[in-house]
């Protein structure tokens, strides 16, 4: 039978002592995401982390500054996103298409240990440049927030 998991994007904002994953990140968009997620009673939920590819989300992390990177020992920021110059930290690398895909194969290996790529229907709560890497692996699957920027993501998660 096939089953429901959800994946949810990480997020910059994270609290600044080791944590449960689902307790470690705590933007509104996370928290709005997570909520949404529960109430759709999944089989399981998993984070699309920047710094452990999938992550569990209890599973005990300790905080980083890494949005999307495999750089498991330095505090850097490392993004999928293309962050505006104008928003962009000093410090923020913008991963090329080759380091996108590198990532996302990481994600679909440790998903296929986990779950049935083939059968299991996939709710996916991320941007763009989270879900491309992965979705051509991914048999089923529906994107509730796709079109919407973040402010509206927040508000359709906490309505719906």
């Amino acid at each position: 039978m096939a089953k429901k998991i959800i994946l949810i994007a990480c997020v910059s904002q994270k609290g600044d002592k080791k944590a449960k994953a689902k307790d470690l990140y705590t933007s509104q968009l996370f928290k709005s995401s997570l909520a949404f997620a529960n109430k759709q009673n999944p089989d399981k939920i998993f984070i699309l982390s920047a710094l452990h590819h999938l992550l569990d989300i209890d599973e005990e992390i300790e905080p980083y500054n890494v949005t999307l990177s495999y750089q498991y020992y330095f505090l850097c920021h490392v993004t999928l996103s293309n962050v505006p110059k104008a928003k962009r930290k000093p410090e923020l690398k913008i991963l090329t298409s080759k380091e996108k895909l590198n990532w996302g194969k990481k994600v679909v290996e440790q998903l296929a240990k986990q779950t049935d790529l083939q059968n299991d229907e996939f709710i996916i709560l991320a941007g763009q440049e989270y879900i491309k890497p992965i979705i051509n692996s991914i048999s089923h699957f529906s994107n509730p927030l796709n079109g919407l920027r973040q402010g509206e993501r927040v508000k359709f998660l906490n309505e719906n």
